[in-house]
């Protein structure tokens, strides 16, 4: 129960195939009270049915791309959860489906500036209203998911809000999972071909699930990881390392 007492906020669930669902349950069952967001009436019931689960005491909808969206979204986890937080799951990211099939050369600047609001500055959006929660429990933890176009900006706004915030003893890490077979990987074109690629080509020769996932975000998330901050933790069979 090493999550016994710690309340979290997590972002990004869609269904129980979810990143952000796996790194909850392990949460929940470490013993950590959680709260949950959703983008949009359409999965909004399936993130009802998933949070009861795990007793939440609160799910409401966010638009990352809103800053008084998210500042009332952690307004009402505060008050949820005694003022304070110890955990931020920020798994939260967009492209329009056409820009995945495409080259990436011929993709329009305003779908260009959507992907990076919601996959990358939302982190520093939440990290900002996150803050005074954090602070108020001691200091806590932020992990996110490396994305797509993304991931250059999310890694280096992991490294700036690691900086801002460790004086306050807050820590920001990342994680880079390798082919996981979400509800957004079915839009991504040729996603068999990559997971046989990671099989063939990665050290370990296998594939991984949402739940390597959460063991790795329960471990960033938890007091064992309480000197780690600024990092990206790559969880892909040992693929990022084979230089191909």
């Amino acid at each position: 129960m090493q999550f016994q007492g710690k309340t979290g906020l997590v972002l990004g669930v869609a269904n129980k195939r979810s990143i952000a669902w796996a790194i909850a349950e392990r949460l929940a069952a470490g013993g950590a009270r959680l709260a949950f967001t959703y983008q949009g009436e359409r999965i909004e019931k399936n993130v009802r049915e998933l949070a009861a689960q795990v007793d939440s005491p609160l799910v409401t909808a966010c638009d990352v791309r809103s800053d008084d969206d998210v500042v009332r979204v952690f307004g009402e986890a505060g008050a949820a959860f005694d003022g304070g937080l110890d955990l931020v799951v920020h798994s939260v990211a967009f492209a329009a489906a056409e820009d995945l099939e495409g080259r990436f050369t011929d993709t329009p600047r305003d779908r260009f500036w959507l992907a990076l609001d919601v996959s990358a500055y939302s982190l520093v959006a939440c990290a900002r209203a996150a803050e005074p929660l954090l602070e108020a429990r001691g200091g806590g933890s932020i992990v996110t998911m490396m994305m797509g176009v993304a991931k250059a900006a999310l890694d280096s706004s992991v490294k700036y809000l690691a900086w801002d915030l460790g004086q306050k003893n807050i820590r920001v890490n990342a994680i880079s999972a390798g082919p996981v077979r979400t509800l957004s990987a079915r839009s991504i074109a040729g996603f068999p071909t990559m997971e046989a690629i990671v099989e063939e080509r990665a050290p370990l020769h296998r594939h991984i699930d949402a739940n390597d996932v959460g063991a790795a975000a329960a471990y960033l998330l938890s007091d064992d990881a309480r000197n780690v901050t600024g990092t990206t933790l790559y969880v892909d069979s040992g693929y990022h390392a084979m230089g191909m």
